[in-house]
């Protein structure tokens, strides 16, 4: 493996949530030999100043890693504006970036899984997304990780390369997506992901995550997934800005395994993604992005 991918960490004005996160990274393998960026972003209003105080005090003083180096917001940029800032200013400069949010707690092996896939497919064009989450399900699969249209955000890592392509303009995405392809989008009619799109057009919503996925599906890529996640969302209490409460982690044991086996041949999986149907149809809730 060559030098480890940056990490970008973007925090706001969740304390508690900021630490298990970043103690979590601090006990990855990779957590010494890697350099993190954490994003502070602005507190929006006064309300939320004192809790965003807290934040950068705590991360002011992270230690653990190769480098730490923090980008206090001078005003609120929110959630989408910081993050696709932050990728784009780290990914240019290093070619490859590892993205974390503020209530993402990973498992050991986390970084170790990440750097190697991003190794393994770096000159694999269709590859456009490495996601460290999956579903807490027992599936029935071949191998350690498969490939699947829908991109996971909940810890993610891509290349520049691939970055790149990157676009965020709602009216152009609606103009050139077809019904049948909203259909496949919405991983053909199992849930409503093309949902997000009409409430980020409406205003009431400003996500990036959507638009990322968005890109991927334009360019007919395809996103790495673990079997069995390497990551638990523990921001889904209500306290997070664009997070409903959910049951998306119930059950959830993080992956443990030191070193996992890829797959060479970049196609969806369709024996894995049916199981993902199965699940979604039975739950009767949406992808989250």
């Amino acid at each position: 493996m060559n030098k480890p991918a940056p990490i970008v960490l973007f925090v706001y004005n969740r304390p508690w949530h900021t630490q298990q996160t970043i103690e979590a990274l601090q006990n990855n393998e990779l957590a010494s030999k890697s350099e993190l960026f954490i994003y502070a972003d602005g507190a929006k209003n006064e309300k939320a100043y004192t809790q965003v105080e807290k934040v950068r005090s705590y991360v002011r003083a992270v230690s653990g890693f190769k480098k730490l180096t923090v980008i206090e917001r001078d005003k609120n940029w929110g959630l989408a504006n910081s993050i696709i800032d932050g990728v784009t200013q780290t990914v240019n400069k290093y070619g490859r970036v590892i993205v974390l949010e503020d209530d993402l707690v990973t498992s050991p092996f986390f970084l170790r899984y990440m750097n190697d896939a991003l190794e393994f497919y770096k000159d694999e064009g269709r590859v456009m997304h490495i996601s460290g989450w999956n579903y807490p399900m027992n599936f029935i699969a071949n191998n350690d990780v498969f490939f699947y249209r829908v991109m996971n955000c909940w810890g993610g890592a891509t290349w520049s390369d691939r970055w790149e392509n990157f676009e965020k303009n709602t009216e152009a995405l609606i103009d050139r997506m077809s019904s049948k392809d909203i259909d496949r989008f919405n991983l053909d009619g199992y849930t409503n992901l093309w949902r997000q799109v009409k409430l980020n057009k409406s205003g009431h919503i400003d996500t990036w995550a959507i638009y990322w996925y968005a890109t991927i599906f334009h360019h007919n890529g395809l996103c790495l997934n673990p079997i069995n996640s390497y990551v638990q969302n523990i921001g889904h209490d209500g306290t997070g800005e664009h997070c409903s409460i959910s049951n998306y982690n119930d059950n959830l044991i993080l992956n443990n395994k030191p070193s996992i086996g890829f797959v060479a041949e970049i196609k969806e999986d369709i024996k894995v993604v049916e199981q993902i149907k199965v699940y979604l149809k039975k739950i009767k809730k949406p992808l989250l992005l």
